[in-house]
């Protein structure tokens, strides 16, 4: 990525004032009133984006006392503008400090990730950011939260797991459903692994279409948007509003469509209820057009894991001995005696988080493995690219878990990263 320091960031006038204000230093007892946490018991934050997921992570994150937001970053000016408003009125009326000012703003993540104050970021931009913002996050000490899917290619997911071992940082994808957020995951994938359904034959996971290229017309840009720095590594094109809200997922330009939206979700269970959360498929199917509407995948252990259509809410593992479907919309075996059967003490048991942003929390200060660590990440990113590339080869393709790579497909292996635009690269 493109060097940039502070004497280089003083000349660029345009950003000054504009971009960054300065937060009030404040004292080590001023936050600690009203029986609140004080500030070196608190992890401080910063953000990267602010959209839909984005404001999400701001409204539980602010409802932390353990937590204090310390900058803000966005491409969109107004938003970024309303965003410090909401965070300062937030901490005024919280510790009764009328006019308090202490969230800085800014336009460039770089100049962000340079404070010395800030322990740990959280990354909410469209997909094809994901990667070189977690990597620069790293190399300046930071620990990091990210959206999934963790990356837009396979290269860029081993890129980011070896930035975050080599600094020796906190990751957590943004995985939810390991932490039991929408239901029963963790429990299902406990079933599971104990063989409560028999041997595991195969899985259908529910998710949407893989992405198309982008086709929409040029639009005139708003004064208070930087289209450039929201594109940054992806080939140029011009302004639309919708990309620059938040209907950017159905473009292979930025994201994996559907497939990797609801997938990264979907995937990452039946992979943490197969135990393959370090490794993944060695072969891909193509539709057909006949029996196999959609990709499906094998697994070097035999199971098969198919692409379904239906409400992307959740999966089905098939066993020799039952059925078990856990999703957003409810949990449920065949037989139903399964489900009532508990897991004993000499059973497996699976990491048990039931607070996605506290677990992340607590591991940045314990130094532990989060639930959805960064090679999970990884990993279920990789699913996700995986089953987009035979939907847009059309191949049969056979791929190597430990080395990640294609077998005798060079023209698959040409799909495991992409071109950047200049000045960013990995």
């Amino acid at each position: 990525m493109e060097r940039i320091t502070r004497r280089t960031f003083l000349r660029r006038g345009t950003l000054g004032a504009a971009a960054v204000s300065v937060p009030t230093i404040i004292g080590s007892g001023v936050l600690g009133a009203n029986s609140a946490t004080r500030p070196s018991n608190q992890i401080t934050i910063g953000q990267v984006g602010f959209g839909w997921i984005g404001g999400s992570h701001l409204g539980t994150l602010l409802g932390r006392k353990d937590v204090r937001y310390v900058a803000a970053c966005d491409v969109n000016g107004r938003k970024l503008e309303e965003v410090r408003q909401r965070i300062e009125t937030t901490y005024s009326e919280r510790y009764g400090k009328a006019n308090y000012r202490g969230c800085a703003v800014y336009r460039d993540f770089r100049e962000m990730l340079m404070r010395k104050d800030m322990d740990a970021v959280v990354i909410a931009t469209p997909d094809h950011w994901h990667a070189l913002i977690s990597i620069r996050a790293a190399q300046a000490g930071k620990d990091i939260y990210c959206e999934k899917p963790m990356t837009l290619t396979i290269r860029e997911a081993r890129a980011v797991v070896d930035a975050v071992r080599r600094y020796n940082r906190v990751f957590q994808a943004g995985s939810q459903q390991r932490s039991n957020v929408f239901g029963s995951f963790r429990q299902a994938c406990e079933l599971v692994r104990n063989g409560r359904i028999g041997k595991v034959i195969s899985i259908d996971v529910s998710t949407g279409g893989p992405p198309k290229p982008c086709d929409l017309p040029p639009e005139p840009k708003p004064d208070y948007f930087d289209w450039d720095m929201w594109l940054g590594p992806v080939l140029w094109r011009p302004y639309h509003s919708k990309l620059a809200a938040v209907s950017w997922r159905p473009y292979r330009e930025f994201c994996g469509g559907g497939f990797a939206d609801m997938g990264a979700h979907h995937f990452d269970i039946a992979q943490w209820g197969l135990g393959t959360d370090e490794s993944g498929p060695t072969r891909i199917y193509p539709p057909d057009g006949n029996q196999r509407q959609r990709v499906s995948f094998r697994y070097a252990n035999g199971v098969n894991m198919n692409h379904v259509g239906g409400n992307s809410l959740g999966l089905t593992f098939h066993g020799s001995d039952g059925v078990l479907y856990v999703g957003r919309d409810g949990f449920w075996t065949k037989p139903e005696s399964i489900a009532r059967e508990p897991i004993g003490p000499a059973d497996i048991r699976l990491y048990k988080s039931n607070n996605h942003h506290g677990n992340w929390l607590d591991c940045i200060r314990t130094r532990k493995k989060c639930v959805a660590d960064v090679e999970i990440g990884a990993r279920s990113a990789t699913v996700c690219h995986l089953g987009n590339m035979a939907y847009e080869l059309r191949q049969e393709l056979t791929w190597d878990p430990v080395a990640e790579r294609f077998t005798g497909n060079i023209e698959a292996n040409s799909l495991l990263s992409r071109p950047m635009r200049s000045p960013w690269h990995m």
